[in-house]
């Protein structure tokens, strides 16, 4: 097992801990910043038995998987939920360079779908540290050898979609594409240019979904993604709802809803 990043990363200063299995490579990460980690430091795993997913829930991975966190670290807090687009482009455009024949899409605002299945999660998570500064994991799960079974949704992985390619060589072309879409993002500078490349890769804009929210759900046309990257949502009165977090579901949870 040898985790290195690519060489674009490398030149930009990026680096990697590898390891067999870990309990989560977010907790990694934020404990490396504690710690006085600088940041721009990869935390990569073949399997993590606590990860952590959206809203509590658990990343279940099994061993050949990438489990994989890059910890960032910023002189002041901020909103840098814009980092979560720089991540699902990087991990698209490592996809779709190392196996181009699949149909890898993103879908709103964290995940990355190919042939309709779920095959990787993102999770960002924050952590405040002395003296005003800001931590960052950006928590990126591949399901490179095997999908979770017994999921509510429809989930995939890279080997059963005829890719063989293991966590080390799908962890190497990610490190690449992330340090060129980072850099793009530009401290936030470069976000609309990020958001464009993203609506190209995404799924379902123009199309019905249903998104579960905290205080219910909405039914209605993915009408666009606007300049933060909030999904708006057409109702069926015409009404546009701004939503910043939420599921969205396609197919036949949202087949009833027309434009």
């Amino acid at each position: 097992m040898t985790f290195a990043v690519g060489g674009r990363a490398e030149l930009a200063g990026f680096r990697v801990s590898g390891f067999e299995t870990v309990g989560s490579t977010n907790a990694l990460a934020l404990d490396a910043a504690r710690n006085g980690d600088d940041g721009q430091h990869w935390f990569a795993a073949l399997e993590q038995t606590e990860g952590r997913g959206r809203q509590g829930r658990r990343w279940v991975s099994q061993k050949g998987n990438l489990a994989a966190s890059l910890l960032l670290v910023f002189d002041r807090a901020g909103d840098f939920s814009g980092l979560g687009f720089v991540a699902g482009v990087a991990l698209a455009h490592a996809i779709k360079s190392l196996a181009p024949g699949l149909d890898a899409a993103l879908k709103w605002p964290n995940d990355l779908l190919i042939g309709g299945g779920k095959a990787s999660g993102i999770l960002l998570e924050a952590q405040g540290l002395a003296g005003g500064r800001q931590a960052l994991a950006i928590g990126i799960g591949v399901n490179v050898v095997a999908a979770p079974a017994d999921l509510p949704y429809p989930a995939t992985s890279l080997a059963e979609l005829g890719a063989a390619l293991s966590a080390e060589a799908v962890f190497c072309a990610l490190s690449d594409s992330f340090a060129d879409t980072f850099d793009l993002w530009g401290g936030g500078a470069g976000l609309a240019d990020v958001l464009a490349i993203w609506r190209r890769h995404a799924r379902g804009i123009g199309e019905p979904i249903a998104v579960s929210l905290s205080s219910g759900r909405l039914d209605g046309i993915f009408e666009a993604l606007d300049d933060r990257g909030r999904l708006v949502l057409r109702d069926k009165s015409g009404g546009l709802n701004i939503v910043s977090a939420g599921d969205v579901h396609f197919g036949s949870a949202a087949s009833a809803t027309g434009r």
